[in-house]
């Protein structure tokens, strides 16, 4: 099928990724978002004022995070824009873009706004009060820590959800460790001729605010905290897990950082694009759901089910893109889907760039949109997965507005 709702090409924006703890670890995420906001709706010279919906993304709570989206859109001039927010960890970038196309094509908004923000640096410590309990006692989490170390439905880690995939399906350590490689080398794609693919989507060099959004403190030339390899200084590492495949090298690094995308109908498409003659039309959407604690599987369900609702197989699509938190990901997603594991990818992904979970998935589909443009057009597949052995997927097309 084909929605008619579309992403008009260019009106996405991302921030760098910053490794957790880096230069955005005491911002505010959704002032931060609404401050991004602001400026590159400016940049694009479009009026925050026509937004009429939007849909705020993130997983990590923020102090007056109960006000949500209407806060958000009330920071950077859109008083009309309501919506809701939503949590769907690092799938939050395909749900968030799938109720904006939801939103559209039922005709109850014209112009929608996907905004997706987290800051894993400094996550809230909560106490649940329990004054019946035994001296009044109630419990304690660290949302960021305790979460990445324990499903609660299985008491296991996200990191064992990667070993378990690992050991059913053989891979390697060696065998992540060469996806790693060549993660990295994509990536050095997007940083040649003075980082002229970030460009595209990214304000560079990027002005760092203060935490009260008043001054510039530093600015950042791309991606901060992101970690060269080599073949040898992998080979060092031994597996974090006792008798485990996967080195801290083989997997993503927490980080913080906002993205968003708009999308409005076919005709506004044309009038807020940066190449009218360029469209960026949305076929199909997907979710499932793996087997308890095989969290990096469930992509391949989610890929299939977004290829079947856009009547596309495999061999359709021209550019993938992929959640990869673990090396591990793109091997196992490679073997059972038929993607070209040395070519999904390009230009950076997850593994590399970090993990800021809600605009992880943001970014990853203004990538693929970007590789397709480039490319003169095609079909483009992004799949993510999730916490709780979930996973979204989305199938996209760039191409001429007029066909």
């Amino acid at each position: 099928m084909k929605y008619s709702a579309e992403i008009p090409y260019g009106a996405y924006w991302s921030t760098p990724f910053a490794r957790w703890q880096g230069s955005f670890s005491n911002l505010h995420s959704i002032e931060f978002a609404a401050h991004v906001a602001r400026h590159e709706l400016g940049r694009r010279n479009i009026d925050p004022a026509i937004l009429d919906y939007g849909v705020l993304g993130f997983s990590v709570p923020q102090k007056h995070a109960f006000y949500g989206l209407p806060w958000l859109t009330g920071l950077i001039g859109a008083p009309r824009a309501g919506g809701p927010t939503m949590m769907q960890a690092c799938a939050t970038g395909v749900r968030t873009l799938l109720a904006a196309v939801q939103e559209v094509d039922a005709g109850l908004a014209s112009v929608a706004l996907a905004i997706n923000c987290d800051r894993t640096s400094n996550g809230p410590h909560l106490y649940y009060p329990n004054p019946r309990a035994p001296g009044g006692t109630g419990s304690a989490e660290n949302w960021v820590m305790d979460n990445f170390g324990c499903d609660p439905l299985g008491g296991h880690s996200m990191l064992q959800t990667a070993e378990n995939v690992a050991a059913r399906h053989g891979v390697t350590t060696a065998q992540q460790h060469e996806v790693v490689l060549r993660r990295e080398q994509q990536y050095a794609q997007a940083l040649e001729n003075d980082a002229a693919f970030l460009k595209r989507f990214m304000s560079l060099p990027f002005d760092v605010p203060s935490a009260d959004f008043r001054k510039t403190v530093a600015t950042l030339d791309g991606d901060e905290g992101v970690v060269r390899s080599s073949a040898e200084s992998l080979a060092r590492l031994k597996p974090v897990a006792a008798g485990g495949t996967i080195t801290y090298g083989g997997q993503t690094h927490p980080a913080d950082g906002n993205a968003a995308i708009i999308v409005t109908t076919a005709a506004r498409a044309r009038e807020l694009s940066r190449d009218p003659a360029i469209a960026v039309r949305l076929h199909g959407f997907g979710l499932a759901r793996a087997e308890l604690a095989y969290m990096p599987e469930a992509t391949i369900p989610a890929a299939r089910n977004a290829l079947a609702q856009a009547g596309r197989g495999i061999a359709d699509i021209d550019a993938v893109k992929t959640h990869n938190p673990f090396a591990v990901n793109d091997l196992v997603f490679a073997r059972e889907t038929g993607a070209d594991l040395m070519h999904m990818n390009n230009y950076g992904c997850s593994l590399v760039w970090g993990h800021p979970q809600a605009p992880m998935g943001t970014r990853a589909i203004i990538e693929l949109i970007e590789e397709l443009a480039l490319r003169g057009g095609g079909f483009g597949l992004f799949a993510g997965c999730a916490a709780g052995d979930t996973a979204m997927s989305v199938v996209l097309e760039v191409g001429d507005a007029h066909a």
